[in-house]
């Protein structure tokens, strides 16, 4: 028995021994906070010269060049005033300036032109070239409307976007120079808004209609710039529903162009006509028949064909001038 019993004892040293050293290689304890140095220099404990992670910023520090609008209203007064009033400076507006670099957004980085303000220069839009200009202003304006601009006429005049627009003096709407489009059109385009002051005009003058209401002056697929549609008559009808046709008997100049008759920006004839009637169906019919006659005041005193001197003149007779569908309609007869 008494030598059982030594083996006993020696067998219980050997596993508290083992026990001892398992629990030092284990590290710290279960509930010991982590990175906490473990007892007696145990194993688990972190090295010294570990660095703890960087707590991160509490804001991104502002792009090298940029100094903000506030640095820019130091010597430029009232200029954040004129755009806080405008769709620019709506910092609610994720694509607004005022919620990016506001001044520095369209004006570039002014962090040089602070330093030396005699000899660097922000981007100008009056000064630098046209397409500069306008690729700042592409940065935002690329989409909708805007997307033709690369190659239309106006692009291609050198036409700059604040020869029409001002951010910070704007006088219309759409931020506009002038009070109207009409007065800004006028600024180039004088000879065609003149026709606006003739007897037989587009409803411009009066409100009803603006430029933009047939031309979209940023690009467009159609010629003279025009909104809809890929020809001139396409353009028209697009109103004028009741002249599109297909028709059964064509009348030539109508599927030309609604322009070879009328003049789509005022005249001082009936229905905005290019000429008085009957000169103007002389211009194409003067070889049959009573189109040639030579209507002049011996004829109106002396002639039954007088009747194609007034009222409607042709068009007393030809009143399906723009086509007709009538079996016997060769003649555009009522």
């Amino acid at each position: 028995m008494r030598r059982y019993g030594n083996w006993a004892v020696v067998l219980a040293t050997l596993l508290a021994t083992a026990s001892v050293g398992i629990s030092a290689l284990a590290g710290p304890a279960a509930g010991a906070a982590p990175g906490a140095p473990a007892p007696n220099g145990a194993v688990g404990a972190p090295a010294a010269g570990s660095a703890a992670p960087a707590a991160e910023p509490a804001q991104q520090a502002p792009q090298s060049g940029f100094l903000g609008s506030e640095a820019c209203v130091v010597c430029h007064e009232n200029y954040d005033r004129a755009v806080e009033a405008t769709k620019h400076g709506f910092k609610g507006n994720a694509l607004a300036p005022a919620s990016k670099q506001g001044c520095e957004s369209c004006h570039g980085p002014g962090d040089a032109h602070a330093s030396d303000p005699e000899k660097v220069k922000p981007i100008q839009f009056d000064q630098v070239a046209a397409d500069v200009a306008n690729g700042q202003c592409q940065t935002c304006h690329n989409r909708g409307e805007h997307a033709l601009w690369d190659g239309s006429q106006h692009e291609n005049r050198n036409v700059k976007c604040v020869d029409c627009h001002s951010v910070h003096a704007a006088e219309g709407p759409t931020l506009m120079r002038a009070k109207t489009q009409q007065l800004t059109c006028a600024r180039c385009h004088q000879t065609i808004t003149n026709k606006q002051q003739r007897f037989n005009h587009m409803p411009v003058r009066e409100g009803k209609m603006t430029c933009s209401s047939c031309h979209n002056v940023h690009g467009s697929v159609n010629v003279k710039l025009l909104r809809t549609g890929t020809t001139v008559d396409q353009s028209c009808t697009s109103c004028h529903t009741e002249k599109r046709g297909p028709f059964l008997w064509e009348h030539a100049p109508v599927v030309d162009s609604c322009t070879t008759c009328h003049d789509s920006h005022g005249s001082n004839n009936d229905r905005m006509l290019q000429a008085k009637l009957p000169f103007l169906c002389q211009r194409c019919h003067v070889t049959s028949r009573h189109p040639p006659t030579v209507y002049e005041g011996f004829t109106l005193q002396n002639s039954g064909n007088a009747n194609k001197m007034y009222g409607k003149s042709c068009a007393n007779c030809h009143q399906q001038v723009h086509g007709s569908n009538h079996p016997n309609g060769k003649f555009f007869l009522r």
